[in-house]
């Protein structure tokens, strides 16, 4: 038995232009977090016996993880499409704000935006969700239904917008 796993698919491109920026900017940040820690880690290499120091051994995970990150937005970053705001307001596109209603009354607000962009607890869905796959191109007062873990869950549109709701 092996453990191979077909890779995950590929997540879209597209990005809005603040998320962009934040990406930008937490890439600078782990550069200067980077040199931190390299500091912190030459430290602890210089005290000496390294299999039992606890502080080299953190850093050393701790550069790791840095580095990992660094090389993910630095190969992500020039392949991502920033999108910008549409002609077209009243169809459902990347970055639109959609109030949306189940059929048991609940609303809530969500936002299309890139794979690299979502935040639950900010209403922030990936574009490459099925929520999201269904409002593609939907108008106010259009319904969607979709699938999830088996259960069908309706929605309709009570609203859309292209600037925070904030």
């Amino acid at each position: 038995m092996s453990r191979y796993r077909p890779p995950a698919a590929k997540s879209s491109p597209y990005i809005s232009r603040e998320g962009f920026e934040r990406l930008q900017q937490e890439l600078k940040d782990i550069w200067t977090r980077r040199a931190d820690v390299t500091m912190h880690l030459s430290a602890a290499a210089a005290e000496g016996d390294r299999s039992e120091n606890a502080e080299y051994i953190y850093r050393k995970k701790e550069l790791r993880e840095l580095d990992r990150r660094i090389r993910y937005l630095q190969k992500r970053l020039p392949d991502l499409t920033i999108v910008e705001r549409r002609a077209d307001e009243e169809h459902i596109y990347f970055g639109a704000w959609v109030e949306l209603e189940t059929d048991s009354g609940d609303v809530k607000m969500v936002r299309l935006v890139g794979a690299d962009e979502i935040d639950p607890n900010a209403g922030y869905i990936s574009i490459d969700s099925p929520v999201a796959r269904a409002l593609l191109k939907k108008m106010v007062d259009d319904e969607i239904s979709v699938e999830v873990a088996g259960d069908t869950i309706n929605y309709a549109v009570l609203s859309i917008s292209y600037s925070s709701p904030t």
